[in-house]
């Protein structure tokens, strides 16, 4: 059953461009079809009508340089050939994927500079190919080029900015943005995620280096957490994290494959409780950062769970009062995260 939404309180922006569809190969789990059905279900529930869609441009190579190796930016371009071929087990090129990656990565400068420029309130970046297991030198987990770590230097370096929160809460651990900003505290990377778990990184002991050390906050969940646990890492984790760091601008690597549908996962969050986070970041941003929100897609794998999660994200960033969830909530009892909360808190003196 739809619950009617309530009156849009704000603008929000989306990215959706036609070539981010041309990285494909139809039998691996991160194929067109993701974005294909986010479309469809935008178009039909009528939030594409509520949203301002906003143009996607190329990243340039110096842009992607910031992140990333000319080197292997450079193999990435010359192996995307008329076959499919493989940058390692996980991870596929095809003949447009180098084009999409540079579309997807500019993409999400899109969508920062209309969140900077004023003509959204926030902004959802839906591209793919996914980025944050990319390393500097290496494709990792279905990704190419690391979006959310381009943006974040793009934000430093271009924009001006001092402080960039990124929050990331997909259901595997953003290797590739810790990676890049381990020793750099102008980046506050906090990251939940099923651990032990691909790509095998994000124990909570892994806080920074140098003068980054304590700006990399890994709350590692086991198998079994769900809207509660989540909600309760987010309120007694990120919320006070986010105000003592004062952000001036907040990243979020959004992954729904943390949801109980998820063929690749065994976390336990619903729609309502992508919902619910969202709206502390929300929160958060209209807070501390003059409502600075910017999202970017990474995974999720069940079509239906991935679409939804997606609409009521946005239907929250719009101030919606209520949601769809049509897939409701798991029959199964959460795991306690009592000590995990408690050893990262301890560890970052909160």
């Amino acid at each position: 059953m739809r619950l009617t939404p309530t009156v849009a309180r704000r603008i929000s922006g989306y990215v959706l461009d036609p070539l981010f569809l041309e990285h494909d190969e139809p039998t691996h789990p991160e194929n067109r079809r993701r974005l294909e059905h986010i479309a469809r279900y935008l178009e039909e529930s009528g939030l594409s009508a509520r949203l301002r869609r906003l143009a996607a441009r190329d990243a340039s190579v110096e842009e992607v340089f910031r992140v990333h190796g000319p080197a292997y930016v450079e193999h990435v371009r010359a192996s995307a050939a008329g076959t499919i071929s493989w940058l390692d087990a996980d991870t596929y090129l095809g003949p447009h994927s180098y084009e999409a990656a540079i579309r997807a990565a500019g993409g999400l400068l899109s969508a920062i500079d209309a969140v900077m420029r004023g003509e959204c309130s926030n902004a959802f970046a839906l591209v793919r190919p996914p980025g944050h297991h990319a390393v500097a030198n290496r494709a990792m987990g279905f990704c190419l080029f690391n979006n959310a770590a381009i943006a974040a230097r793009y934000a430093l370096r271009s924009l001006g900015l001092e402080r960039v929160l990124i929050v990331d809460f997909d259901l595997h651990h953003g290797n590739g943005t810790q990676d890049a900003f381990y020793e750099d505290p102008s980046v506050l990377y906090f990251s939940t995620h099923q651990y032990p778990f691909y790509p095998g990184t994000g124990h909570w002991q892994e806080t920074g280096r140098g003068a980054g050390d304590g700006y990399n906050v890994n709350v590692p969940l086991p198998a079994g957490v769900g809207d509660q646990g989540y909600a309760r890492v987010f309120d007694e984790i990120l919320v006070p994290l986010a105000h003592r760091y004062r952000p001036q601008m907040i990243l979020v690597s959004a992954g729904y494959d943390a949801h109980w549908a998820d063929p690749l996962g065994m976390e336990l969050l619903s729609v309502a409780g992508f919902s619910t986070l969202t709206g502390t970041l929300v929160g958060l941003a209209d807070e501390l950062c003059e409502g600075r929100l910017v999202l970017t897609l990474e995974g999720g794998y069940n079509l239906k769970a991935l679409a939804f999660g997606v609409g009521a994200t946005l239907m929250t960033m719009l101030g919606d009062s209520s949601i769809f969830d049509p897939l409701g909530k798991p029959h199964q009892q959460e795991e306690n995260i009592d000590e995990i909360i408690a050893a990262v808190k301890h560890l970052h003196g909160l």
